[in-house]
């Protein structure tokens, strides 16, 4: 027997039958994800894997903002150890293995974290005026949360290359292009589009979806391998770097930053 749903704060989960809708709710700070957010996605995952969840729907509160990436202002004071615990990474892992369909719908912005949300879930629904991006290296870092694994396999590893190392944010309809996004619609229409989705599939065979899964995430290589211990560790030694602290130190204080390379 399941337990009760999590109290939450930073999140809400709403179930419709087999289907669940989880939604990032800070939209004050664009729904950065902080550590308490991370705290009750891995309640929420847990409280749905319990109760047999067929499908999970990820959205953003208030429209503006999928996931605006991590809570820099936390991000600044993580260490090497912290890096290398995967705080951020180990939950969106949790979304890439879920034994159910993950659906991020994606209105307004998914950066840095954000993106890598959205590519950790299965399928990715976008509004035509969301914007994604990964522009980590723009504070220091990389995407250390599973964006240089799993950019490379839904766009290829040059484009991947180029949307990190510039650190460029593009639109939807271009991210559908590169297939980054699985379909755009309008923005008023992402979630029930997203909730359509999960329907359709919760009308076949679970069992079968649920291998399928599994299969279709193994022959990419999925799961937690040396693509991602590597990420772990080239962000261990950046979250120590003068770059990093710089970085982050003029995105708070709204200047441009002077790197130094180290």
């Amino acid at each position: 027997m399941s337990s009760g749903p999590p109290v939450l704060k930073n999140l809400r989960l709403e179930r419709d039958g087999a289907l669940a809708v989880l939604t990032l709710d800070r939209p004050e700070v664009r729904n950065a994800i902080d550590q308490a957010m991370v705290s009750e996605l891995n309640a929420a995952l847990d409280h749905l894997a319990a109760a047999g969840c067929g499908a999970i729907v990820v959205a953003g509160a208030g429209g503006k903002a999928f996931a605006g990436g991590a809570d820099i202002k936390q991000l600044r004071d993580r260490d090497k150890i912290d890096a290398l615990r995967g705080i951020n990474s180990a939950i969106f892992q949790r979304f890439e293995d879920f034994p159910a369909p993950t659906i991020a719908a994606v209105t307004g912005y998914a950066l840095g974290g954000g993106c890598e949300l959205a590519l950790a879930c299965d399928i990715r629904v976008a509004g035509e005026g969301a914007k994604f991006g990964q522009p980590e290296v723009g504070l220091g870092i990389l995407p250390g949360a599973g964006g240089t694994q799993r950019l490379p396999k839904l766009v290829g590893l040059g484009k991947a290359k180029e949307l990190v190392f510039t650190g460029a944010t593009i639109d939807a309809r271009e991210a559908e292009r590169i297939g980054l996004v699985n379909r755009v619609v309008p923005d008023d229409r992402v979630l029930e589009e997203a909730k359509a989705l999960a329907r359709t599939i919760l009308g076949k065979a679970p069992l079968a979806v649920r291998l399928a899964k599994v299969a279709l995430n193994q022959s990419l290589g999925g799961g937690a391998g040396a693509g991602h211990l590597a990420e772990r560790l080239g962000q261990a030694v950046l979250f120590e770097s003068e770059d990093k602290r710089e970085g982050m130190t003029a995105f708070i204080e709204k200047r441009k930053p002077t790197f130094k390379g180290r």
